[in-house]
């Protein structure tokens, strides 16, 4: 079960800047929790208003407060999209990949894009195990062929373990600072359409620029990530 929405006119438009993607014309951005698609990639979605974005959420569908505030964040961007309920209770149990996957899936109106974003392995700060789940999910179905994508960027960012607030890594396939409107707007998607407080982890951690690995084959991912979990 998914809540759907149609877009309205977005508020910021800007030229997509040099780490567009050619000939895009579809793109998915998977996340865990309405939000995440603001604070990690907001500004990619914003600078790009000519790509057809399907955003999605995996959880919180059941709070009635945060699904509508989604909806009304997939506005802002001039999105489709939809939103599930898979548990995000504080005890954080571990999901069978099998349900996550099959949900990623019930929620994409289509298992061919030009560009996915979703997060990466180890999430984007320490730790959030619906974050790792949704990353492993999306990466697994992209592997087996289930979902296929020219391209897939997983976000990157890092708090050193939890010693600071979430930052963009800086040597990371892709790294962009974007103009103040844009930064002004991912500001007031997170205060004004989600209506979190200014001084709120999630206003705080608000990155001033974006990151991404990106991969246009499955076996440049297969090789990043084996060579990453050698380095761990």
């Amino acid at each position: 079960m998914s809540i759907l929405a149609e877009p309205l006119a977005p508020k910021v438009q800007t030229d997509p800047g040099p780490i567009q993607t050619a000939l895009v014309q579809n793109a998915a951005v998977i996340v865990a929790h309405p939000d995440d698609e603001t604070l990690w990639s907001g500004g990619m979605i914003l600078t790009h208003p000519n790509y057809q974005w399907f955003i999605t959420a995996l959880c919180r569908q059941s709070d009635p407060g945060r699904s509508q505030k989604f909806l009304h964040a997939l506005q802002s961007y001039q999105s489709t999209g939809a939103i599930a309920d898979l548990d995000d209770g504080v005890e954080q149990i571990p999901l069978p990949i099998k349900n996550v996957q099959k949900t990623i899936l019930d929620l994409l109106p289509e298992a061919s894009y030009d560009l996915i974003l979703t997060h990466a392995p180890g999430g984007e700060y320490t730790t959030h195990r619906r974050h790792e789940e949704v990353s492993k999910a999306v990466i697994d179905l992209w592997l087996a062929g289930m979902i296929s994508s020219k391209e897939l960027w997983l976000f990157a960012y890092q708090d050193n373990h939890g010693q600071h607030l979430p930052k963009p890594i800086e040597t990371a396939h892709r790294y962009r600072t974007y103009p103040e409107a844009i930064l002004q707007e991912k500001y007031r998607i997170i205060t004004e359409v989600y209506g979190f407080d200014p001084e709120s982890w999630e206003v705080r951690a608000i990155p001033q620029s974006e990151a991404f690995w990106s991969f246009e084959s499955p076996a440049a991912l297969m090789s990043w990530l084996v060579e990453n979990e050698a380095k761990s």
